[in-house]
């Protein structure tokens, strides 16, 4: 009897281990895609009351109030509108010619500069400037001449310089923006293929503009530099004029905190200003569109006041990261762990599993967002239902998304947090031998 109870534990155990065996498919590649996905529910932090924003006062047909660091948008007054910009035209003109010329480059007044109306530097055609003066008039008394003067420089034309102007724009993520001008003036232009272009933005996308510029461009610091100087003097490259510019964006002494900003004005589009604001480590990025028209060229700084204190009032940091907490994950076809006090693994058992890890140190376990009281965050994980063997240490197995309204602020991967192995023709043969040698009797 002792002699058949060995002969059948011999047999079961043939029989499980080259089942294992076979059906471990040996040596093939296997694809995560390929293993069934688990996507867990959103899971929302720190549920908070359902306040709902205030709606503003506000003098501009268009507006936009922006977290300049992330891009989102915290408050919008039709955004997404179409309008013309006038003169805040000038910081996609200004940025792309610190980054794409030189200070030092010398610019000459064509036929087509001299000829633009007032606002203007008013120096007749061959009179030469460097391209770092031109900038400063440029922003501070928003010469529409200099515009020109820099855009047949760097770009060859105005239509030229346009073209530039419209490759950036998409670069930044603009959706709704057309640059026929590089000063700002009330333009159309008909394609060679008959497509009529109006020279315009949307709010939104202006804002996106300054954002840029104050913040991502890598010229930031010298965009910066000359949008906060007061006052300038400078003479063309032969010194037989002298030239002085003052600041117009009178924000810069009216709020605490401002940046730096450009103001505009034309009959089709009104009064516009675009401007960025630092407080308390928080930036914000404002675009205001059609603010008025004449006799209110103060609408703009009322409506710019008004969505700055919004901003500071209203949107404070929040560390909203949690430390997530995941069942161990399945390992189809992987060699279980050896239990505490075990010398040998066992075949028919506690299956084996690997732990989930975001692999973050403690300094980095933050997530700092800039959010209104009665926002909420949410949390979405996506881990598979199970993964196939091997699995090494390390290896990115899922990932946990931080959500705002929808949208992905942040997403950190999983890893794996220990390795498994392969069941192999070796693991088999020695779950045989194991069959065999404790069968009963």
């Amino acid at each position: 009897m002792a002699k058949q109870n060995h002969i059948y534990g011999l047999m079961a155990g043939i029989t499980i281990g080259f089942a294992f065996w076979g059906s471990s498919n040996v040596g093939a590649p296997q694809a995560r895609e390929a293993v069934i996905s688990a996507e867990q529910p959103v899971r929302v932090l720190e549920p908070l009351d359902d306040a709902q924003e205030d709606s503003l006062s506000l003098h501009a047909l268009s507006a936009v109030l922006m977290d300049g660091d992330s891009g989102r948008i915290l408050y919008e007054k039709q955004g997404d509108v179409f309008r013309p910009m006038a003169s805040t035209t000038k910081i996609m003109t200004c940025i792309l010619a610190l980054e794409e010329g030189n200070l030092s480059d010398i610019c000459t007044v064509s036929d087509v500069a001299a000829s633009q109306p007032k606002v203007h530097l008013g120096a007749s055609r061959g009179t030469q400037f460097y391209l770092k003066d031109l900038l400063y008039s440029l922003m501070l008394e928003s010469h529409n001449d200099s515009a020109v003067i820099i855009a047949e420089h760097l770009g060859g034309s105005v239509e030229g310089f346009a073209r530039m102007m419209n490759e950036k724009a998409k670069e930044i993520g603009c959706e709704n923006t057309c640059f026929v001008t590089p000063n700002g003036l009330d333009a159309m232009y008909t394609t060679p293929d008959g497509k009529q272009l109006t020279h315009g933005t949307t709010a939104a996308d202006l804002a996106k503009i300054m954002c840029y510029c104050a913040r991502k461009s890598p010229k930031r610091n010298e965009f910066l530099a000359i949008t906060q100087t007061a006052g300038y003097t400078f003479s063309d490259t032969e010194g037989k004029g002298d030239y002085s510019c003052v600041n117009h964006n009178a924000f810069l002494t009216m709020m605490d905190g401002v940046l730096c900003g450009k103001t505009g004005f034309t009959n089709g589009a009104g009064y516009s200003y675009v401007a960025a604001l630092e407080d308390d480590g928080r930036t914000f990025v404002l675009a205001l569109l059609g603010s008025g028209w004449p006799p209110h060229k103060t609408y703009k700084w009322a409506d710019a006041r008004t969505l700055f204190d919004y901003g500071k009032n209203r949107y404070h940091f929040r560390d909203v990261y949690e430390e997530p907490q995941f069942r161990p994950v399945p390992v189809l076809n992987g060699i279980p762990p050896l239990k505490p006090g075990d010398t040998n693994r066992q075949l028919i058992g506690s299956p084996a599993t690997i732990t989930l890890t975001t692999g973050l140190p403690d300094s980095q376990k933050h997530l700092e967002i800039l959010l209104a009281e009665s926002e909420q965050v949410q949390q979405k994980t996506e881990i598979p239902a199970a993964v196939e063997a091997p699995v090494h240490k390390g290896e990115v197995i899922g990932r946990i998304t931080y959500l705002l309204n929808g949208e992905a602020i942040e997403t950190y991967p999983l890893y794996a947090g220990q390795s498994v192995s392969r069941i192999d023709l070796l693991y088999c043969i020695e779950q045989i031998w194991l069959r065999f040698c404790f069968c009963d009797g």
